[in-house]
């Protein structure tokens, strides 16, 4: 019997292979991003900070998201070099939490992804001045259109600020609800070039 499609998920030895599984899983149950994963940084205070991003690739390095280097979660990701993440899929009644140091991607990597996305979003990446002060919805929608002139004809580079962030996790906890608040629990910790799995209480 197969562990990663039995439901028995407790039995699985590598989470690679069951969070692909899983994610998988998600992708045809979720009716809205399957990828989409609460991502907690931390400023030079030490104080936390978490929002929603897009889960954009993973292997066993680590899981990969894009964003603007100079937003505050750019500027934490590069002074701190540490996050979690977090992905809740409600229609399959599980959670996957993840933390570990940060790295960039290769610059190759990172213009690959940036040329695969639509180019209205690539345009949006160079008017975006993200997570700064925004005097009206015009002076956005301003940016847009002269980024949209200035980029009117051939592909539209990727900007110098932007850019993926890989957390490669020194733990992966896995999490299935059970009935009377007695979910099943596994977390597997780096161990060497390995992993080392305990079973938790709920």
């Amino acid at each position: 019997m197969n562990p990663l499609t039995s439901g028995d998920f407790t039995e699985s030895e590598e989470p690679f292979a069951l969070f692909r599984t899983w994610l998988a899983e998600a992708e045809a149950s979720e009716p809205n991003d399957p990828n989409a994963m609460a991502l907690a940084t931390v400023d030079e205070t030490g104080l936390p900070n978490v929002r929603m991003v897009l889960l954009k690739g993973f292997d066993e390095d680590g899981f990969v998201f894009y964003t603007n280097t100079e937003s505050n979660k750019g500027r934490e990701l590069l002074g701190q070099k540490k996050a979690a993440l977090v992905l809740h899929w409600k229609s399959l009644r599980r959670q996957v939490r993840a933390r570990g140091p940060v790295t960039l991607v290769s610059d190759a990597e990172a213009d690959a992804y940036f040329q695969s996305r639509p180019r209205d979003s690539r345009i949006g990446a160079w008017a975006s001045q993200q997570s700064r002060p925004l005097e009206s919805r015009f002076a956005l929608e301003k940016a847009v259109a002269l980024n949209t002139a200035k980029y009117a004809i051939g592909e539209v580079p990727r900007p110098p600020h932007w850019t993926g962030f890989r957390i490669a996790p020194v733990s992966i906890e896995f999490w299935q609800d059970k009935p009377f608040r007695l979910h099943d629990r596994v977390v597997f910790t780096r161990d060497g070039d390995g992993w080392r799995k305990v079973r938790l209480y709920p």
